[in-house]
């Protein structure tokens, strides 16, 4: 769900890294809002699954201070896979990345 809200807060800026031909600023958003969709629900099952191992586990993770670091590298795994699906998707779209 957090991934859910992070992609959409940054749908718009995120959409203007990208361009395609005949390819107005909306349409360049939908497109991104549906690649962003496509990976939220790719990863949210991913999401669920380190969060009722965290939930179960709780007591023995928050004595260690490797809890922290799992989750930091869980958030990090999340979030590039999202990002390479949304660059798959925008690609499959047709649309380019622009240089930065």
């Amino acid at each position: 769900m957090l991934a859910a809200l992070l992609l959409a807060g940054c749908a718009g800026a995120a959409a203007g890294a990208w361009s395609k031909p005949g390819a107005d600023a909306a349409a360049t958003a939908d497109a991104y809002r549906d690649c962003a969709a496509l990976a939220e629900t790719a990863t949210r099952t991913d999401a669920q699954v380190d969060q009722d191992i965290a939930a179960s586990r709780a007591a023995d993770l928050q004595r260690a201070s490797i809890m922290r670091a799992q989750a930091q590298q869980t958030a990090e795994t999340g979030r590039d896979r999202a990002a390479a699906i949304v660059g798959s998707c925008m690609e499959a779209k047709g649309f380019t990345r622009r240089p930065q």
